[in-house]
């Protein structure tokens, strides 16, 4: 039996997975990682870290697994998507990485539009948010020239990983679509882009497809890990682009919703002209030649993380969600909306904050947990609303993360999205996605959809409630209310609590 290695650099973990030529998960090991937080919408982390957790869950899978080193044939990447990685003329990281959901760049944002126009969304098919990359080489170039003069390349998270572990640098058009700077359509670096911002082409590494065979292993990497240093080492993608493809998000009339640290509802789209006025995204999937569109809730996951790590530290997530199944549907009146970092679709606002609206003596624990969750699926709900406002049919729904992991989770998607909402067998997310990438590529299979049909395997499907889906419409009508109610004092909150820092 030959294997592959699907390696998925997240947020605050890296996950390795051990799959078969059938999609069996026979081993999976986790590590995690610290976030470095400075200032109130700084979000950065040191890439070395990546590595040492990377190379020591991959010693662990290779020692635990106890197979001969030859038999795992491949290995690809998933990988947090935007964060800046800055290296000199010697491939050396230069500052800290500045991740996907660090808020600090509204004046670039501001600045791109400015300069740019409508331009910006006809080449990149993506508004200027603060999220992008794009915007974080501006704030580096402007506040921290010194390091800007000292950039040689820049590279995405799960490119920097893939570089340390194999020596090579590239980036896939999957993670490039998410820098604001390529040709989303012709795949390329956009020069208009770098002459506007005058920014130097050459820091701009090789483009190659998600699929594209990229390397072997390092000596040095390979006798660490006891990996063979013949493991075929292909790009991998964005975690959204490899979370479908772990999905089976492959063609037209599927969708994917993910809920991890960010929340993310993602469509297939074999249009790369279909114009959604940059209320929601559009990239380059991980399959060649094909898109897909998608809408971002920045703090989904993270919201009941901050929940129960603020108010229920003792508690574990299944005790917490199941004690919110106690609670009724709308939390007996509570809302909550979790724009604790802010927030990308449909209000693409970083000053935005959450709030729990609705609060009297009644309410308890249950309810609170009950709020923040269907808060996250309020949210996402907002891009299911665009996707459907601009003709898409979404009736079937593959829930995968954090949101798949709950009876109760899964019933309130069916509910609120009105949507078959389907459970995978073997759910392993984008980390599943990466095996699948390795797997074609050895050539297991023609493709990607070849592979899916092998590898991906339906567990339960819930159906909507009617009841349920009424009372549901009634709360989300409330909770789109609460942004346009508070975003005047959130936005007051946001500049005082930021100028009593700066004094």
């Amino acid at each position: 039996m030959k294997y592959v290695v699907g390696v998925d650099l997240g947020t605050s973990s890296v996950k390795v997975l051990l799959v078969d030529q059938y999609g069996e998960v026979h081993y999976a090991v986790s590590k995690d990682y610290p976030l470095i937080q400075q200032k109130p919408g700084y979000s950065e982390q040191n890439p070395e870290d990546w590595v040492e957790q990377t190379i020591q869950a991959l010693k662990q899978l290779v020692n635990d697994a106890n197979l001969n080193k030859h038999d795992i044939a491949g290995i690809s990447f998933s990988g947090q998507m935007h964060g800046l990685v800055l290296l000199d003329e010697q491939n050396q990281v230069i500052r800290n990485a500045i991740l996907w959901n660090d808020t600090r760049t509204t004046p670039q944002c501001k600045k791109i539009d400015q300069q740019l126009g409508g331009k910006l969304l006809e080449i990149t098919k993506n508004p200027a948010l603060e999220g992008f990359t794009l915007p974080k080489i501006l704030w580096v170039k402007e506040n921290e020239p010194e390091i800007f003069e000292k950039t040689s390349v820049f590279l995405l998270p799960k490119d920097y990983l893939r570089y340390r572990l194999t020596g090579k640098i590239n980036m896939d058009y999957s993670d490039a679509a998410g820098t604001l700077i390529l040709d989303v359509v012709n795949k390329s670096w956009s020069n208009e882009i770098l002459r506007t911002f005058e920014i130097p082409s050459t820091i701009c590494p090789p483009l190659v497809e998600t699929e594209d065979f990229v390397g072997t292993l390092l000596p040095e990497i390979a006798e660490i890990t006891g990996l063979s240093s013949d493991v075929k080492v292909f790009a991998g993608g964005a975690d959204n682009a490899c979370g479908a493809i772990g999905a089976g998000i492959l063609s037209e009339g599927t969708a994917l919703c993910s809920i991890g640290t960010s929340g993310v509802f993602l469509s297939y789209e074999n249009d790369k002209n279909k114009n959604f006025g940059g209320k929601v995204h559009l990239f380059n999937h991980g399959q060649k030649n094909s898109y897909y569109t998608m809408g971002v809730t920045l703090a989904a996951g993270y919201s009941l993380t901050w929940f129960k790590e603020t108010f229920a530290k003792g508690q574990s997530f299944t005790a917490l969600l199941e004690d919110a199944a106690l609670s009724s549907i709308g939390a007996n009146g509570l809302i909550f909306t979790p724009f604790l970092v802010g927030e990308r679709t449909p209000y693409a606002d970083a000053k935005i904050r959450g709030t729990f609206t609705g609060i009297d003596g009644s309410h308890r624990m249950a309810d609170f947990t009950r709020a923040v969750i269907e808060g996250i699926v309020f949210s996402i709900n907002e891009s299911v609303e665009i996707f459907r406002n601009h003709g898409k049919n979404i009736d079937k729904v593959i829930s995968i993360g954090g949101g798949a992991k709950s009876e109760l989770w899964l019933q309130i998607q069916a509910d609120v999205f009105n949507a078959k909402v389907v459970k995978l067998q073997n759910e392993q997310g984008p980390g599943m996605g990466a095996a699948m990438i390795a797997a074609a590529g050895l050539g297991w299979f023609e493709s990607l959809k070849e592979c899916a049909q092998v590898f991906i395997k339906e567990d339960k499907v819930y159906e909507p409630k009617p009841e349920n889906v009424k009372r549901y419409k009634e709360f989300y009508q409330v909770y789109k209310d609460v942004y346009p109610h508070t975003v005047a004092i959130n936005h007051q909150l946001f500049d005082l609590r930021k100028g009593i820092e700066l004094e």
